[in-house]
């Protein structure tokens, strides 16, 4: 069966497999239609404003409360979490190959590899930053209690099922996945690689659109939110989660995705980065890359954020006297990228679909000796750059990388000759 989608960003949705299995006029009546079990999912605290507040009502063939012990689970040991201190934050510019695919049979859990991150889960603020590879479906379901999940396919499709419905995302699409929601990954193409933002603060939202006004960048009815979906199984599921960076894992004698009906705002949603209203100059110079924020978590600090989730899509370039791609600079953000598809305007070579790139705080990068000699030299007249898809990852703190990144094989060691070649500009005398 094909998934069904609801449009619409962070609505209020209410959706049911069987009619009559939602109840009407109240949460939690006493006797739920057909014997169904009331359970709320609650992704933000109670007394959140209303208008942050996030919360679906479950109704489901038996209470998620009814598991054995938990035990420590041994697998996934490339999968860590803040705060990231095995190795001391670098301050250099770091770039990886794509990560390999393993050969043998590895599941999407235990093909997660944490590249590095910031804050802490116990204090619910910064991100972890996951590439996975993986080559067999998951005959399990796996959450995270230590935050969301952003999933950025770069190659090969994902079918999702969730306890709130069924997804399915391939490059150039995105799925996120609320903090605490089971879900199961299976693989059409019989394998699949990609990226992984888990974002432990405040829950992604659209950002503001300020003078730009009512419409563009992400859409709200773009994104697509699942409808109701469940799984009458009664056979042994293992259960694995994720919790204040352990893994943990208990084993049900049923199904955990037996949601017949829910309503609420806290769902799975995905997105399709190619509906992306992309704003650009008509007049000179470079925009800032904060006109391409897709999904935005805020910090304290108003207009500082947790994170964005920034992409680079093919788009018109018709600025006039201006050097085109993105300038020489230094950032009290910090950047982690990955490249889906195509190349990326500011790197000449290097820079492959499946890789990654990290620019940590204040340290000076910007375009290859080959990009910008090529820049400064093009006739400029409008351009259109098709092939690409990039995106980034960009946060207030720094990005400690993990032991694997930093001792990685797929580390290019020599990145930092990408700016070896420029010579000094000669002034007048």
């Amino acid at each position: 069966m094909t998934p069904s989608y609801i449009s619409g960003f962070g609505n209020h949705v209410a959706t049911e497999t069987v009619a009559g299995a939602l109840p009407v006029g109240r949460n939690s009546p006493q006797r739920v239609p057909f014997g169904l079990y009331a359970e709320q999912l609650s992704g933000t605290a109670f007394t959140a404003p209303r208008s942050e507040n996030r919360r679906t009502w479950l109704y489901r063939l038996r209470p998620t409360a009814q598991h054995a012990a938990f035990a420590p689970y041994d697998g996934a040991s490339h999968l860590k979490s803040a705060p990231f201190d095995a190795v001391p934050p670098s301050p250099n510019r770091l770039r990886w190959d794509p990560l390999p695919y393993p050969d043998h049979a590895v599941d999407w859990v235990d093909g997660l590899v944490t590249y590095g991150g910031t804050g802490s889960v116990a204090e619910q603020s910064g991100v972890g930053i996951h590439l996975y590879a993986a080559t067999t479906e998951m005959d399990r379901a796996f959450f995270s209690a230590d935050g969301e999940m952003l999933i950025v396919p770069q190659e090969g499709v994902l079918a999702i099922d969730t306890e709130l419905g069924r997804i399915t995302v391939g490059p150039l699409q995105i799925a996120l996945i609320p903090r605490g929601v089971r879900f199961r990954v299976r693989l059409p193409g019989g394998r699949a690689r990609g990226y992984v933002c888990e974002n432990y603060g405040a829950l992604f939202r659209l950002p503001d659109l300020g003078p730009i006004g009512a419409n563009g960048l992400a859409n709200p009815r773009d994104f697509e939110t699942p409808v109701a979906w469940f799984e009458d199984r009664d056979a042994p599921t293992q259960v694995v989660q994720k919790f204040q960076g352990g893994l943990w894992t208990t084993t049900l004698d049923h199904s955990p995705f037996d949601v017949v009906a829910w309503h609420g705002n806290l769902a799975p949603c995905r997105y399709d980065l190619t509906r992306f209203n992309t704003i650009n100059t008509v007049s000179f110079d470079h925009p800032d890359p904060s006109i391409f924020t897709v999904l935005t978590s805020p910090s304290d600090t108003p207009g500082t954020a947790n994170c964005d989730f920034v992409i680079f899509p093919p788009r018109w370039m018709v600025a006039e006297d201006t050097f085109r791609p993105p300038w020489f600079h230094r950032n009290v953000m910090s950047e982690f990228m990955g490249l889906i598809t195509g190349a990326y305007d500011a790197k000449e070579g290097g820079f492959a679909p499946g890789g990654a790139s990290l620019h940590n705080q204040m340290n000076g990068h910007g375009p290859d000796q080959g990009s910008y000699d090529k820049a400064v030299a093009a006739d400029l007249a409008p351009h259109r750059i098709s092939d690409t898809m990039a995106f980034m990852f960009e946060t207030r703190h720094v990005v400690r990388p993990t032991r694997w990144a930093a001792e990685s094989p797929t580390m290019q060691l020599d990145y930092d000759n990408v700016w070896s070649g420029f010579t000094k500009a000669e002034l007048p005398r």
